[in-house]
């Protein structure tokens, strides 16, 4: 278990640019290639896989977990056809019980214009193979496609779709965590603050009659508060093209929108227990984000963990520490095992 946790963890980290798509295709070609001897002299980074190498990769990665993790692509949650409206599932075959088990939901980042759910497709199955987890990996519309509050609306749905078919998939409903980075850190860090909240459910999918709600939250270097510069120097003294993508238009004209869009605006004592890791470096979202989250959650009388890593930017590296606090905040929400989760700075 400690194992595959810990690949999981670098896999979900090294995910974080919110402008980039994320798709972690190093890591799945990695998983899928026998081992190597690593190079005694240091090599160019390989280039970019095409998208027919990364759809080889995937498919015989899936071929070597197959005897581990019942993987199924692709499942509808929004009762149509948008390839974005899709969520991925990883069921264990060889689970540590035969109860319910609670289930990790994975939501990628990419600015909310780009990024795909397949790209946490190795760091799902892997912490699906250690038998404690499930894991689902959930898609949704991006800000070319629709605006603010569409993308918060399809993860809600998608929440509430596991929740409809927890039974069948041998989910606890109960026990259902998020977590992602940079714009998915964004949308699950929403998710934890806003269970319930008419005004950002929305009427996706077929499932509405359940709930929204979700267990717990690690939320990688997520923007807090959208109306600040997300950025600093000269970046800082325009909008943020991000954002303004995702709200349809200057921050200025979209002030109610980008307030919305803003999870400091929806902190309160009925938050769920957060954690918040984020690089004192970040120079794509500023660590003042996580500072203000994590303030008005203390106030809020609400659980915030902030994990600092200090001098790391908006990748993160991950070491045994970092990997073991994340697992303990899981076991901890989600399994009911007694834990002291540090938050002291970590120095990679």
């Amino acid at each position: 278990m400690k194992t595959s946790f810990a690949r999981f963890v670098v896999a979900t980290c090294a995910s974080l640019a919110l402008a980039l798509v994320l798709c972690p295709t190093s890591l799945l070609a990695q998983a899928a290639a026998p081992a190597k001897e690593a190079p005694a002299a240091k090599k160019a980074a390989p280039a970019k896989p095409t998208p027919a190498e990364q759809a080889a990769q995937r498919e015989q990665f899936l071929k070597r977990i197959a005897d581990k993790v019942d993987v199924r692509l692709d499942v509808p949650y929004a009762g149509n056809d948008n390839p974005r409206q899709q969520l991925d599932i990883y069921l264990p075959k060889n689970a540590d019980t035969k109860k319910p088990l609670p289930v990790v939901v994975f939501i990628h980042g990419g600015g909310w214009s780009g990024g795909d759910r397949k790209g946490y497709m190795a760091p799902a199955s892997q912490l699906a193979a250690g038998g404690n987890y499930a894991a689902i990996s959930v898609g949704y519309r991006m800000s070319s496609e629709v605006k603010w509050p569409n993308q918060i609306y399809d993860c809600k749905a998608a929440i509430r779709w596991i929740r409809a078919h927890a039974k069948e998939l041998n989910i606890d409903p109960d026990r259902i965590g998020a977590t992602g980075g940079s714009a998915g850190g964004h949308l699950v860090t929403m998710l934890g603050l806003t269970a319930g909240n008419k005004e950002l459910e929305g009427d996706v999918g077929q499932d509405t009659a359940q709930s929204s709600e979700v267990t717990c939250v690690v939320n990688f270097c997520g923007p807090s508060d959208m109306a600040a510069p997300l950025m600093q120097g000269d970046a800082a003294k325009v909008d943020d093209p991000a954002v303004a993508g995702l709200v349809g238009g200057s921050l200025t004209e979209k002030a109610d929108a980008v307030k919305q869009a803003s999870p400091l605006t929806w902190v309160s004592s009925k938050a769920v227990p957060i954690m918040t890791v984020h690089g004192t470096k970040d120079m794509r979202v500023n660590f003042t984000n996580a500072e203000k989250l994590e303030a008005a959650l203390k106030k809020a009388g609400a659980t915030h963990y902030l994990v600092p890593v200090t001098n790391a930017g908006h990748g993160i590296p991950i070491g045994p520490e970092l990997a073991g606090r994340i697992q303990k905040f899981w076991d901890l929400y989600l399994r009911d095992q007694k834990a002291e989760i540090e938050t002291t700075a970590i120095t990679p």
